[in-house]
């Protein structure tokens, strides 16, 4: 489980196989590191690649599901390929975050809701018959690009005054956003491997991944 007075690395996987087994392999054994199997990444391997991510990191593994409907299946689906904790998406109905946030805690994963486009994460918690155990506040991909678009810390205090969540910061996270996400109160930062051409923040997946990686640790730590 996911400790409250721990600071966290997750690290996104978003392209293919190849990248995974070239990449992860390098990236150092740490009880603060979560490994995503990132949602295009699921869209384009499936829950197969699931399951070799989970051959070779033994330690947290995060599937970005981002669930809108059919929680229960989802969530099986995503702890038999070897998930520790998985993401519904903030926007879908209320009974299907329910359902999610309950499957998990019956199969022992952690519940993680994906409030990219959501205007107030708090209303949708008050919403909700139990709290998830991590809340994401995330500025989607296609917004990176886009200025005044920024992660919306405020809404950590609301929602701490009335939920123990963990507070997870994704969207074009880089050293500096993750030293703000930490400021601001997040338990774990999301950094996307993007190729040497994209034009998103993270970690560049012709760059040692693995040292980057340190840096982010001792960074948020």
């Amino acid at each position: 489980m996911l400790d409250q007075d721990i600071r966290y690395l997750q690290i996104a996987f978003n392209d293919d196989l190849e990248s995974v087994e070239r990449i992860l392999p390098t990236i150092p054994k740490s009880d603060r590191i979560l490994i995503e199997a990132g949602t295009p990444f699921i869209k384009r391997e499936g829950f197969n690649g699931m399951r070799r991510i989970s051959e070779l990191w033994d330690g947290k593994i995060v599937a970005d599901l981002k669930t809108s409907d059919g929680a229960l299946g989802e969530v099986e689906l995503a702890f038999d390929s070897g998930a520790s904790a998985a993401t519904v998406i903030g926007s879908a109905p209320i009974e299907t975050i329910d359902l999610f946030i309950r499957r998990c805690e019956e199969l022992g994963i952690e519940s993680m809701i994906d409030m990219i486009g959501v205007d107030d994460p708090l209303k949708i918690l008050l919403k909700l018959k139990r709290p998830p155990r991590v809340v994401v506040l995330h500025r989607g991909r296609d917004e990176e690009t886009t200025r005044g678009k920024v992660i919306k810390y405020k809404h950590i205090n609301r929602m701490r005054s009335k939920y123990d969540v963990l507070i997870s910061a994704a969207g074009g996270v880089d050293l500096r956003e993750a030293r703000s996400a930490i400021f601001n109160g997040a338990n774990i930062v999301v950094v996307n491997i993007v190729s040497p051409y994209s034009p998103w923040r993270g970690i560049k997946s012709n760059e040692n991944v693995a040292e980057i990686a340190k840096e982010f640790l001792a960074t948020i730590r």
